[in-house]
């Protein structure tokens, strides 16, 4: 059966993961700080990033397609080493950050719902995501990954117990007020760099090669180019689907958070798990249920992609053999370097680094770091010496260098702010 006769379900796959993926913890904390601090008047950048986001990552699911190696592999075989490393330690560094975020984050979470010490839940987590990456083998765990999509609806639950002024919420997402002062932009730099996070890139193109090896008959694209208008409109539909859900699950979180913490002058939320125990009293126990539930179920499906992009960007780039489908024997180093992601992130949680500092630069490092990668992924993608005849068409060109441009502006406005 072609695939453009399969049902919706089927033709989601790492594009469904990787926007869910988006609304890890720390985009939580992210997003709720958004609505507390601003009310609704930051709505509109949930709409307004949709499209720049869903390019990029279709031009990164393309990359991997057409040519059958990751963002870091064809950097390897087709750029200076210097560019190379250069990007793999801004991807690397970004990712250990959001690690250790994401994993207090669930743990604090799950303290608010069964009290006991976070360190205990914070080791628990760490310990059960990277079992999971080693011992199940990527076409069984990818299934696991998908059902975990289904918590981000919690969010969606949740913003019902808020009584939402609908109105106002619609005008002032569809009519923003933008303002160029230093808190405001910041909090712009850190919701961009939430929604277009470094970690997406890697992930979903070297998910598509996984797609590639693990589904017999299929090749990469410049190998076998019949099988082109089925697979680029699958990564189209997989994509876009993905980071609807992505962006409609943010954009519920701060409007819960706008509804409630802003609504009575609770400003200063700081963590996705402070947000969540400041919803109780104003929305009831079920929002509060949803939201703590949520950022557990959201971890436990971010944790594994942030460690698992890490190892394919560390493995590509050393020509390691990198795949979550081989058992750990087969390729050691690069479960080696799935490991040594998880421990340091869960050391970040036991070295008094301020927690709220962790989250909000977590946010701030990927939105600084997105805008150079995405420059070398457009760059990548219009190369006819990587894409062959799949270079990207021109629509995807102009939206992908869209989204660069405005990174870039955004970033050097943060930094003009702060002389």
């Amino acid at each position: 059966m072609s695939t453009t006769r399969k049902g919706l379900l089927s033709r989601l796959g790492p594009g469904l993961v990787t926007g869910a993926s988006d609304d890890d913890p720390s985009g939580i904390a992210t997003y709720s700080q958004v609505g507390a601090q601003f009310g609704y008047g930051m709505l509109w950048t949930l709409v307004f990033s949709y499209p720049l986001m869903a390019a990029i990552q279709e031009v990164s699911a393309r990359i991997g397609r057409v040519t059958g190696g990751g963002i870091a592999a064809n950097l390897r075989k087709r750029y200076p080493k210097r560019l190379l490393y250069s990007v793999v330690a801004l991807m690397v560094a970004a990712n250990l950050f959001n690690l250790g975020a994401d994993i207090g984050a669930m743990g604090a979470a799950a303290q608010l719902l069964v009290p006991a010490r976070i360190g205990i839940y914070i080791v628990l987590f760490g310990t059960v995501s990277l079992l999971l990456q080693l011992f199940i083998p990527y076409t069984t765990y990818v299934n696991y990954l998908k059902w975990l999509t289904l918590s981000l609806f919690a969010y969606v639950a949740a913003a019902f117990f808020a009584h939402a002024p609908w109105r106002e919420v619609f005008w002032l997402t569809f009519h923003p007020h933008v303002s160029f002062t230093k808190q405001y932009l910041t909090v712009l730099v850190a919701v961009l760099g939430t929604t277009i996070s470094p970690y997406l890139f890697f992930w979903q193109a070297s998910q598509e090669v996984e797609e590639v090896k693990n589904n017999r008959g299929e090749k990469p694209l410049r190998r076998d180019p019949k099988q082109a208008t089925d697979q680029l409109g699958r990564i189209k539909v997989d994509t876009y689907v993905g980071m609807a859900i992505s962006n409609l699950v943010a954009f519920f979180i701060v409007l819960t958070t706008a509804a409630t913490l802003h609504t009575h002058g609770l400003i200063d939320i700081s963590t996705s798990a402070q947000a969540a125990k400041a919803l109780e009293p104003l929305a009831g126990r079920w929002a509060f249920l949803f939201f703590a539930c949520g950022i557990v179920g959201t971890g436990l499906l971010a944790v594994p992609v942030l460690a698992g992009s890490t190892a394919y960007a560390i493995g590509e780039a050393a020509n390691w053999r990198a795949s979550l489908e081989h058992t750990p024997p087969m390729a050691p180093r690069f479960y080696a370097a799935i490991t040594v992601a998880m421990l340091v992130g869960l050391s970040l949680n036991f070295m008094h680094i301020d927690p709220i500092k962790a989250l909000f630069w977590a946010a701030v490092l990927n939105g600084v770091t997105a805008a150079p990668l995405m420059a070398v992924i457009m760059v990548m993608a219009a190369s006819r010496k990587v894409m062959g005849k799949f270079v990207l068409p021109l629509h995807l060109k102009l939206m992908g260098w869209l989204a660069t441009v405005v990174m870039f502006g955004v970033c050097i406005s943060l930094f003009a702010t702060l002389r």
